[in-house]
């Protein structure tokens, strides 16, 4: 019995077991093709085809309550008025294929639509045109069999690509980004064509993408999206947008969460959105701008990183395609639905003229008159008009067949007027046309489709201009820009540094982000991250914050080796380490020492005074030690024997100077930074003291240090250059109002930096032309295009002479729309002999 019992029971659980493997699959299978992700043909998932569907059988141009196209919609789709109202919601706030009446709510704050019984809706001109077609639609059966529902709609656009779509089924999810209306179009063009194209995403709340590494969409890709932040002045910034996917209410809590976390420093935050985003900034007393601006896109969610991921349906299952592909194949489709509708248009066209042929034929030639005979029966009328149609069948395309004869006796007797005969002659001649035309477009069914997508363009394009500026910008390291915040000290004899020895020595501020450098009296170096209390080893002589690469803050040091009793000295840089690992810069010996460390900024070189020990056998016991004379090694270097006799003690005598080169400095013209790596522009060699100035296209110059976190609009700026005060400045600029061109020479008469000042005369649309900081600026000036282009060289130090920074200049030339202007680099023995040549 136990035994029987024991067996049912296996094959119970067996039974489940089985079933479950089945309905979970089923339920998988069910998800992804019936909730979740878009079909490829219309780009539409099912809820949102039956909205459509549902709405395009309510349509009668006017609006419908929201509510009572969700209870059309519920026909359909046997989920419930939540999804279908959230979908349908969806769907209005994209504004392509919903015209909407009503609070619909908003992307960008993240407001909720109002209830279903107080908004409206009906489809848009654009859908109705391009997302409906009843000849064209495959129907199949509704979830309960009493209804009708397209299989897919006859989609003749890239739906899913302007839209964008995102899902989560079962083991996979969908995430296609939304594309701008009007370079899909074009894009359908160029694919039509046969020519390249090239597709990146927009999105309705506007903001800069970096799509450098979208991938055209192809799963593993990445785009980054930013808001737009801007200086309003330096104590304020103001959020003129937010990225996608994310409202003002998150923007406003993740940098509230930042400020919190020591992660930026600012006063309040203020949310002044109406129509358009506009979210005020306070910052906190002497916290630079452009550092908060990096600090709010490092740690914030101004910046966000999103990853396309296009999964569809493609024949019933889940394909990964990319952005091209996708595109290539709604434009076949469209295409082939075109040419569906012109063959059904020609059929019905062949068809009409078959029966209005007919028709003229039967009064014409009087066959009419069959029926006034006497037959036996109405099948001997219908024979005997179908024996006297037997002449004429030849100028027919098709047979004539029973219904054919039986339409024409219905068909009232007054048609045998000569007007009525010339009527259906025209009749005949239009239809003739309109088939040759029809077959025209089929016989060229590309061409035709280019005009489609021309008239979609031309008919629905206006108001749907990119919104999302597309931008590569840098990525900002965190490091550099989060707040030294945190307090950092030092048990230095004990050797322990960390954020809660609050009663030892004060090193410093710091973030959380930061690595801290220290060495020891025994010669030990090591790299820690910033924490509560860590232990470096006994004696600390050192510690400060570590930047990686860093090629110019140099150490110098003399040490005892203790197993020899020499002393060497060496000079080396820290670029970079493994966190946590202990270094010895001395040879490693037991009893090694340091007698002597410094840590040098920008590479200078000390000398100083080394007193050796009274007892030792040395005849000189003080020397001077010029540490200028030592190359800078590695770390690992041993160095230069400096004495071989006990050292007492070692003193600072006196500063010397940096054996660096001056700082040489780049502007990169696409970031908008300033830098060290040979990215852009050469700007010079900067010692500490130097400084830059920058001219815009406004008309305004402004002064700056070397802060290479400083942010810049490489767009605005018509020249970058090492500031030398004694250089005379000669500049071209616009005068709108006399639509002329002025220049001057002047002196820049300020030096507080990050300040601009007005250089050229104040008025709306003047703009600068050339600028130079060349002692004889030659300019070259082109008017005119083609063959009637005409050039000019003027010297410009010979044709005006030095006047103050506001002065209005002279007069150089007349305004001309096609006008270039460049400097023209001389020789050096070039005499100056003319005002122009």
């Amino acid at each position: 019995m136990a035994k029987a019992n024991k067996e049912e029971y296996k094959h119970s659980n067996s039974g489940i077991g089985g079933q479950y493997k089945t309905w979970f699959l089923d339920y998988a299978s069910y998800v992804i093709l019936e909730r979740a992700v878009p079909a490829i043909e219309d780009g539409l998932k099912p809820v949102q085809r039956r909205i459509l569907h549902a709405m395009k059988e309510m349509d009668d141009g006017r609006f419908n309550k929201v509510a009572n196209i969700i209870g059309q919609s519920m026909q359909y789709h046997p989920h419930g008025d939540a999804s279908i109202g959230d979908a349908l919601v969806n769907i209005g706030q994209k504004n392509l294929l919903v015209e909407t009446q009503g609070n619909w709510g908003d992307v960008r704050t993240g407001d909720d639509a109002a209830a279903p019984r107080y908004i409206e809706a009906r489809l848009s001109k654009f859908a109705l045109e391009v997302a409906f077609n009843a000849k064209t639609t495959i129907h199949q059966l509704s979830y309960d069999g009493r209804k009708n529902e397209p299989v897919t709609l006859p989609m003749k656009f890239p739906l899913l690509l302007a839209q964008g779509a995102e899902g989560i089924a079962v083991g996979l999810s969908t995430k296609i980004l939304p594309h701008n209306f009007c370079e899909l179009i074009e894009a359908s063009i160029k694919c039509l064509r046969g020519k390249r194209f090239e597709l990146l995403p927009d999105f309705l709340t506007g903001g800069i993408v970096d799509a450098t590494n979208y991938n055209d969409g192809k799963r593993g890709g990445k785009i980054r999206v930013r808001a737009i932040v801007e200086e309003l002045d330096k104590k304020t910034l103001v959020i003129k947008s937010v990225p996608f996917g994310v409202t003002t209410t998150t923007l406003m809590e993740s940098i509230v969460k930042a400020n919190d976390q020591g992660k930026i420093k600012i006063k309040k935050v203020t949310d002044h959105t109406a129509a358009d985003v506009e979210i005020i900034i306070e910052l906190a007393p002497g916290i630079s701008p452009d550092i908060t601006i990096d600090a709010l896109y490092a740690f914030t969610d101004c910046e966000v990183s999103i990853s396309p991921n296009a999964c569809v349906i493609v024949d019933n299952k889940p394909q990964f395609l990319t952005v091209s592909e996708l595109l290539q194949i709604a434009t076949d489709n469209t295409k082939k639905l075109l040419g569906w509708e012109l063959q059904i248009k020609l059929s019905e066209l062949q068809e009409k003229w078959h029966y209005t042929s007919l028709e003229k034929i039967f009064f014409e030639e009087k066959i009419y008159k069959e029926l006034e005979k006497k037959h036996e029966t109405w099948d001997a009328v219908l024979a005997a008009i179908d024996k006297a149609f037997t002449p004429f069948k030849k100028l027919l395309k098709r047979a004539i067949i029973r219904e054919d004869i039986v339409k024409l006796t219905e068909k009232p007797v007054r048609r045998i007027y000569r007007l009525d005969i010339d009527e259906l002659n025209e009749q005949i001649k239009q239809l003739e046309a309109d088939i040759k035309d029809v077959q025209y477009h089929l016989e060229h069914l590309t061409d035709f489709a280019v005009a489609y997508f021309e008239n979609l363009l031309k008919k629905f394009g206006k108001g749907r201009e990119r919104k999302t500026e597309i931008k590569a910008f840098d990525t900002v390291q965190a490091k550099s820009v989060a707040i030294a915040n945190i307090k950092l000290y030092a048990n230095y004899a004990d050797g322990f540094i960390g954020t809660s020895l609050k009663k030892d020595e004060f090193i410093g501020e710091v973030s959380d982000l930061d690595d801290i450098i220290a060495f020891t009296k025994a010669g030990v170096m090591k790299v820690v991250r910033v924490s509560e209390k860590t232990f470096i080893g006994k004696d600390i002589i050192h510690a400060a914050v570590f930047q990686k690469n860093d090629e110019r803050t140099t150490y110098n040091i003399i040490y005892v080796d203790g197993k020899t009793g020499i002393s060497y000295a060496k000079r080396f840089n820290v670029t970079g380490i493994t966190r946590e690992k202990e270094y010895d810069l001395t040879k490693g010996s037991e009893k090694s020492k340091i007698h002597y460390f410094s840590s040098n900024p920008n590479g200078e070189a000390e000398v100083v005074k080394i007193i050796l020990s009274p007892n030792c056998s040395a005849k000189k016991k003080e020397l001077d030690f010029y540490f200028e004379e030592l190359e800078i090694k590695g770390r690992g270097a041993m160095g230069n024997q400096v004495t071989k006799y006990p050292i007492k003690t070692v003193r600072f005598k006196d500063a010397g100077r940096s054996t660096l080169d001056a700082k040489k400095l780049w502007f990169d013209n696409k970031f908008g930074r300033l830098n060290t790596e040979e990215k852009g522009q050469y700007l010079g060699k900067f010692e500490a003291q130097d400084r830059i100035v920058v001219y815009y296209f406004d008309g305004n110059y402004e002064i700056i240090d070397q802060e290479l976190t400083q942010r810049f609009e490489p767009e605005k700026i018509i020249l970058m250059e090492k500031f030398v005060p004694e250089k005379v400045i000669a500049t071209v600029y616009l005068d709108n109002e006399k639509l002329q061109y002025n220049v001057k020479r002047f002196k820049i008469d300020t030096t507080t930096l990050h300040s601009k000042f007005m250089f050229i005369k104040e008025g709306k649309n003047n703009v600068v032309m050339a600028v130079s900081s060349n002692e004889h600026p030659l300019l070259l000036v082109k008017t005119g295009k083609g063959q009637a282009q005409q050039q000019t060289k003027y010297k410009i130090d010979q044709l005006v002479e030095v006047m103050g920074r506001s002065a209005v200049g002279s007069k150089l030339t007349d305004f001309n729309k096609a006008v270039e202007m460049e400097w023209v680099v001389q020789q050096e023995e070039t005499p100056q002999t003319a005002l122009f040549d």
